[in-house]
């Protein structure tokens, strides 16, 4: 089975992710999308992450009724930091009849050369990139390992979401509802 790794904090996850990962499952040749929720990007703060236990839950939450989606917690088991070659060399290793690519966006795309092994990546993975303002897709535009979609633009974050929702403004139709009602029962990024 050809599986897309859609790494992230998902902090919280929000329709934002859940379009790209369905479009990455219904518009490309992967047949399942996982979501893989990341402990601790190496690249990123940890100051406004919440714990690991309650991101995996909503994402759980707002996945459940998805037939091609999973959230997977395979980097609670690996060394922290998280580096994205340990992992896909983890599951390639686990499960040798699945043929595992990336889903990243074109800002993740620009910053790859920051990356553990990326030239490793770039050799023995395929990736799907997806569009983010403000970055144009230059260098890796026509690499054999890289294929670029026309998932739908995105401009909201998961950033916006904790500050909106901080402030006491409404992110209804912005987060899941399942996934809403459990940040609000546990009074998550207030």
């Amino acid at each position: 089975m050809k599986i897309g790794l859609f790494f992230g904090s998902f902090n919280p996850i929000h329709i934002g992710h859940l379009i790209i990962a369905n479009y990455m499952a219904n518009y490309t040749d992967l047949q399942q999308v996982w979501l893989v929720v990341s402990p601790l990007n190496p690249l990123k703060k940890k100051s406004d992450l919440i714990n690991i236990y309650d991101r995996l839950e909503m994402a759980k939450l707002a996945t459940e009724d998805a037939l091609n989606l999973r959230v997977s917690d395979i980097e609670l088991k690996l060394p922290q930091p998280s580096y994205t070659i340990d992992t896909l060399t983890y599951l390639q290793e686990k499960y040798p009849e699945h043929e595992f690519s990336l889903i990243m966006g074109a800002d993740n795309l620009a910053s790859i050369k920051k990356w553990k092994n990326y030239e490793l990546i770039l050799r023995d993975y395929h990736i799907h990139i997806y569009p983010r303002p403000g970055y144009e897709i230059k260098e890796f535009k026509d690499h054999p390992s890289i294929t670029i979609t026309e998932t739908p633009l995105m401009e909201l974050s998961a950033t916006f979401i904790r500050k909106a929702w901080k402030e006491g403004k409404s992110v209804q139709f912005l987060v899941p509802d399942k996934a809403l009602k459990f940040m609000d029962s546990k009074n998550l990024y207030r």
